[in-house]
């Protein structure tokens, strides 16, 4: 049976279908060390657990509005205006299906295929691989630095401007002069914003600052997206939610509304749980030390230059003094040393591998990046 010609043109998720070769090497009996995405090996919060518990002894679950139950969207609203910053009611509140929901609806109502959207690279591929499905032209620019106003009046004309703030993969946190510089731009050109800040609980170093924590930002035009899987090792909960002006929201709960409806109240419940759980501060100290345990073992290699993240669950490694073609990188060391990591490539920038470190134990990270440096010297050395 054929399919339609606009899935036909469409890829699967670079990430996604990495992820699922691992999972199929696994069911067959492989072992493979994947850290091609992020799954922490930590167990939600406590909170989050009682809350379903609770949740499961109701009398029933019943459906809720689509953009979610009022009061889960109180809850969240409260979270935004405290945490955030952000001026925002109930009714400004959806709550999704994963932050990807949340994406590809905002995408969806806010612009017309055709229209421009401007991605900064490296960027996580479903930012494109959204766009590309919904007909939109996504203009990928290299990002700098530094935020000046000469380079953000250097980028071209667009209808949407996607920030992922703090930043995956390069975990770069932007500083709020930055945040100030976007705001004015955005102001002066008429472009909105898709902001996503589904990293703002792994921050290391620096300040987390939210583009939308501004008076006029329903005037501007900004929607914030924020998720529970990476800040709250809730990455099989699919929980996530977004906040835009309240006529955005409307027309996102038109799209929603005959795909999936509400998200399930239990994930509602999860997910306002989360968020009230306070900061992930033990994750995060774990985190860190195996970001560093992490740095000292590629610290020196002259094939893979790797910074220090600021925030996030991922390493970005730029490895262009062994190879530019990282797919190949990857794939042979999958293949040889049974390792999966993320290439460059798929996120846009050639030459990089991005690895997520958070899973599995201690040993199994130790073991993984000691495969990645065999496998890179051998190659440095057969140059």
């Amino acid at each position: 049976m054929e399919t339609s010609q606009r899935i036909a043109r469409s890829q699967p998720l670079a990430t996604t279908a990495m992820h699922g070769r691992v999972d199929a090497m696994k069911a067959r009996g492989e072992e493979v060390i994947d850290f091609s995405i992020a799954i922490s090996h930590f167990q939600a919060p406590e909170s989050v657990l009682q809350a379903v518990r609770d949740g499961l002894k109701q009398p029933s679950l019943p459906y809720t509005t689509v953009g979610g139950d009022a009061g889960i969207r109180a809850r969240l609203a409260a979270k935004v205006s405290s945490e955030n910053g952000i001026a925002a009611s109930a009714s400004e509140i959806i709550v999704t299906n994963g932050a990807k929901q949340a994406l590809y609806q905002a995408l969806y109502v806010m612009a017309d295929p055709g229209d421009a959207v401007i991605i900064f690279k490296p960027h996580w591929p479903a930012y494109v691989t959204t766009c590309k499905l919904l007909g939109l032209e996504p203009v990928l620019v290299d990002l700098p630095a530094t935020v000046s106003a000469e380079f953000l009046d250097s980028l071209p004309p667009a209808k949407i401007l996607i920030v992922n703030n703090p930043h995956n993969p390069t975990g770069g946190v932007l500083r709020a002069d930055e945040i100030e510089r976007i705001a004015a731009w955005l102001k002066r050109t008429g472009t909105r914003a898709i902001v996503d800040e589904s990293y703002e609980k792994l921050i290391f170093e620096g300040v987390h600052t939210s583009l939308a924590a501004r008076p006029d930002w329903q005037q501007i035009g900004i929607v914030s997206i924020y998720s529970a899987s990476q800040s709250y090792a809730m990455m099989g909960w699919r929980a996530g939610f977004a906040v835009a002006p309240s006529n955005i929201v409307t027309a996102m709960e038109t799209l929603q509304g005959p795909i999936t409806a509400a998200a399930p109240m239990l994930i509602q419940l999860a997910l306002a749980s989360a968020f009230e759980s306070g900061e992930p501060m033990a994750m995060l100290h774990e985190y860190r030390q195996r970001r560093d345990m992490v740095l000292d073992m590629v610290h020196g290699l002259p094939w893979m230059t790797m910074r220090c993240p600021a925030s996030g669950p991922y390493l970005w490694g730029d490895v262009s003094a062994l190879t530019m073609d990282t797919k190949q990188f990857a794939e042979e060391l999958l293949n040889q040393y049974a390792v999966a990591l993320m290439p460059g490539d798929a996120l846009g920038a050639p030459g990089f591998i991005r690895i997520g470190y958070i899973s599995d134990d201690i040993a199994t990270l130790r073991r993984g990046v000691e495969a990645i440096i065999r496998y890179g010297n051998a190659r440095y050395r057969a140059r």
